[in-house]
């Protein structure tokens, strides 16, 4: 009934169109342009509508929704394929036919894909409403927009002294970065201080028992080590081998005394004052050695980065991703004074991932989210590039300062971990 009662759906709107439009010919007017979760998608040709259907190029949307598609040549049919197994969705589509096939079902299309310009266009609304996202269209601006589906990524969440509020979202993550640690201005590991900490135990809630608790909800639990270079803390260590070694030795002897399963490096600051070439080295240099270390005591690494179109540019993101599980891309601060409050421009966070995609594999990204500056509308354009580029998935900074209604929005773009 469901897969009827869908088809059903798409017919109606293939009836009707976009809102209406009653046109009998290809329109000759301004282009139509396409937002995919808010955010423009670049298309191999130009779209166009024909008899009040918007037809767009075919494999420009089925990749960025992330669908397998194929091509046949000598039957000139179009494969998409989205799931596997008894869930898997199949749609056929063939050339200047006006009928497609859904799971074997024959559906009828207002208007038949063709080929124009070496590009094949395909009906929009049958195509988005096959496979889950929501169209809509705007007739001044002639603007189709497109919202994703629901997609499963992979999350990390930031776990600071404050997060507490947000404790029970956990289970539901894939990994937990817990900040209790950092890197001081003498260039020490140290799990002391005013921010970056131990906690203190609070009724039967302890250090241990929040480690241990994620990791029986397979939730990897992460010993997060932060560390600035205002004061030149990094730059010391970095020039210090013997410093170096030490910090080393500290942070995987406390990660594996508390059952943490790994360690995220969030070293920021670096090669904004100093040449770019020698602290990328020097960092290089670090993470090769922690990167060793942590291997052979079972942990994984994982690093949070400054974005490569930052100030700050004494990360090579080439070498680092090589050497670790996982990077997140803090694509964020982009804005001038203080960001809280202050969605980031979303071209920024575009131009980060494909900066970060020339170097680094997508399936060890993941896209840095600092809820404190986002809301529940601007983090669904966030979270959809990152679905575009395919990327591992997306970690949010930080759980305690998330909204009710931001987590609702959360939810609605990505399927956590159950």
């Amino acid at each position: 009934m469901k897969i009827i009662g869908k088809l059903l759906l798409s017919i109606a709107l293939l009836a009707g169109g976009l809102v209406g439009l009653q046109s009998s010919r290809v329109e000759a007017a301004s282009p139509v342009r396409i937002l995919l979760d808010g955010y423009p998608l670049d298309f191999a040709g130009e779209p166009m509508i024909v008899n009040g259907t918007t037809l767009v190029p075919f494999r420009s949307i089925s990749e960025a929704l992330g669908i397998n598609v194929t091509w046949n040549q000598a039957s000139k049919t179009i494969t998409a394929i989205k799931g596997t197994g008894a869930e898997a969705i199949h749609v056929q589509l063939t050339l200047n036919n006006k009928t497609a096939k859904v799971n074997s079902t024959s559906v009828p299309l207002a208007v038949a894909p063709r080929s124009v310009g070496g590009n094949t266009l395909i009906p929009l609304s049958f195509f988005s409403q096959q496979f889950g996202a929501q169209v809509g269209w705007d007739q001044s601006s002639r603007t189709v927009s497109i919202a994703s589906p629901q997609k499963r990524m992979y999350t990390l969440g930031f776990y600071a002294i404050s997060s507490f509020s947000d404790v029970g979202m956990i289970p539901s993550l894939d990994a937990v970065a817990f900040g209790w640690s950092r890197i001081n201005e003498k260039g020490e590991f140290t799990q002391t201080g005013d921010v970056f900490r131990l906690p203190q135990p609070a009724g039967n809630v302890t250090a241990d028992s929040l480690v241990n608790e994620a990791a029986s909800a397979r939730t990897l639990p992460y010993l997060m080590v932060f560390a600035s270079d205002g004061k030149g803390e990094l730059t010391r260590i970095l020039e210090d081998p013997a410093l170096q070694q030490q910090a080393i030795t500290d942070m995987v002897n406390a990660a594996t005394a508390k059952s943490f399963q790994g360690i995220m490096l969030d070293f920021e600051g670096l090669g904004l004052t100093t040449e770019k070439t020698a602290t990328r080295q020097a960092f290089n240099n670090f993470v090769k050695e922690l990167s060793k270390q942590t291997r052979a005591a079972g942990l994984k690494l994982s690093l949070a980065l400054h974005p490569l179109n930052s100030s700050y540019q004494g990360y090579d993101y080439k070498t680092l991703g090589a050497l670790t599980d996982e990077i997140v891309i803090m694509a964020y601060d982009y804005l001038q004074g203080n960001n809280s409050g202050r969605p980031q421009p979303a071209d920024k966070v575009d131009e980060a991932i494909r900066l970060a995609l020339k170097e680094t594999s997508a399936s060890k990204l993941l896209l840095g989210l600092n809820m404190d500056s986002e809301d529940q509308n601007t983090v669904k354009t966030l979270i959809g590039l990152a679905k575009r580029y395919d990327l591992k998935g997306i970690a949010l900074w930080r759980l305690g300062i998330i909204k009710s209604e931001e987590w609702n929005g959360l939810k609605e773009t990505v399927e956590f971990k159950k």
